[in-house]
């Protein structure tokens, strides 16, 4: 029987997609020189001990990025950093303020559709799932929403690294050469993004960059390097988890036409529908730590200044915590996947992207009675091994 990862033409290096976990939730990965954590009670321990797992891994890395594309980015930040920068955004992803943006949602997703009613085939990243968000959170920055094919060629310059992180020896020269080729359109999108702060400093407006450029941390305002860079990280992470989330959730129904035709009769199980994709299908599979000091974790020992890698998506089909893990299920309850992360680094965007799925979603059922992937073409997949996401979708509408 061909598994869908098989139809869907997965690399076998995830793994947890082929139904395979390893023997030992924390282990050693000999070919990488770093340590993994693929089980779920270990991830959440992780993830929830900022001070023995720090998100400042690249001290330890072979190769030392440009400071300038680093300072502020808040993936990597540790209190009481950390919860200083963070605080500064927090405001603009409030339940309250997300919840007001549904109304422009429903507005943009039926403006896209309008572009492809009619159409027998057309693809729903191109057409629906990557231009959806990129307006949304271009719009709440303060960038124009008209430039999205200049983010489109930063965002997939960015993620195009098809080599996961390794320490080891052997891998430093294509390291090297993958931190080579992002260090340009990361400098690139630093410079747009500055272009329009300083016009703010001029100008004013009642959107996020203003703010960004107004505010203060201990009295201090953020650097050019840091504005750029937590800026960049809300343009670009703002908009391609929802993409991925948007896509792969559709991809997974189709994939199960019962679900789809129980969602289709019932939208009750959008929201259902959305969180068991993003455990699925996990968006962004996995994230990086650095120990501080020697820790124990399921009987291991990991030294301190140990490079951890966490396998959100593995860790998403443990099946020590899941019922049926490889079964997609729109009725699972609970469901407290780590798809958006944990603890503090928890996903500063996820409220808007679980709004713009449900919206999208339903909006994209409505319109189209008949939705199916096209048998002769495969979905295509982002190349990055830390993501899981269709960056082509080609869709029938009979």
């Amino acid at each position: 029987m061909t598994t869908l990862a098989e139809q869907w033409g997965i690399d076998h290096q995830q793994f947890w997609m082929h139904g395979r976990q390893p023997e030992h939730p924390v282990r050693f990965d000999e070919s990488r020189q770093l340590w993994a954590v693929s089980g779920y009670p270990e991830a959440v321990q992780v993830l929830g001990d900022p001070q023995r797992f720090s998100s400042n891994v690249v001290p330890l890395l072979p190769v030392e990025p440009d400071p300038a594309l680093t300072d502020g980015n808040l993936i990597q930040l540790d209190p009481p950093g950390h919860r200083e920068l963070r605080g500064l955004v927090s405001h603009a992803f409030t339940r309250k303020v997300v919840a007001d943006l549904e109304p422009r949602i429903a507005e943009v997703t039926g403006e896209l559709l309008d572009e492809l009613t009619g159409l027998e085939r057309f693809d729903l990243v191109s057409g629906l799932a990557y231009p959806l968000p990129v307006i949304v959170v271009a719009e709440l920055l303060g960038v124009p929403s008209s430039d999205r094919e200049l983010f489109t060629k930063w965002a997939g310059a960015l993620f195009a690294n098809q080599s996961a992180l390794s320490l080891a020896e052997d891998d430093l020269a294509e390291q090297r050469a993958d931190l080579a080729e992002q260090a340009q359109p990361a400098a690139e999108l630093g410079e747009y993004l500055l272009a329009h702060a300083a016009e703010r400093r001029r100008r004013p407006r009642e959107d996020l960059l203003t703010k960004l450029v107004e505010a203060e941390v201990d009295g201090r305002r953020l650097t050019d390097a840091q504005l750029a860079n937590f800026a960049s990280l809300l343009l670009l992470a703002g908009h391609i988890t929802t993409t991925m989330l948007l896509g792969n959730t559709v991809l997974c129904l189709d994939a199960h036409p019962e679900q789809q035709a129980a969602v289709r009769a019932d939208r009750a199980l959008v929201p259902g529908a959305i969180e068991e994709s993003v455990r699925f299908t996990t968006p962004f599979t996995a994230l990086y730590r650095a120990t501080t000091a020697e820790v124990e974790i399921a009987d291991q020992r990991i030294p301190e200044r140990q490079v951890v890698t966490v396998q959100l998506a593995a860790a998403n089909r443990d099946p020590r915590r899941w019922a049926d893990p490889m079964t997609f299920d729109v009725t699972r309850d609970p469901n407290p996947h780590l798809g958006f992360g944990r603890g503090i680094h928890f996903c500063l965007g996820a409220p808007l992207a679980r709004l713009e799925g449900r919206v999208a979603l339903n909006l994209l059922l409505d319109r189209f009675p008949v939705l199916r992937t096209d048998p002769t073409t495969r979905p295509e997949f982002m190349p990055s091994p830390d993501s899981m996401g269709v960056s082509a979708l080609p869709l029938l509408t009979s």
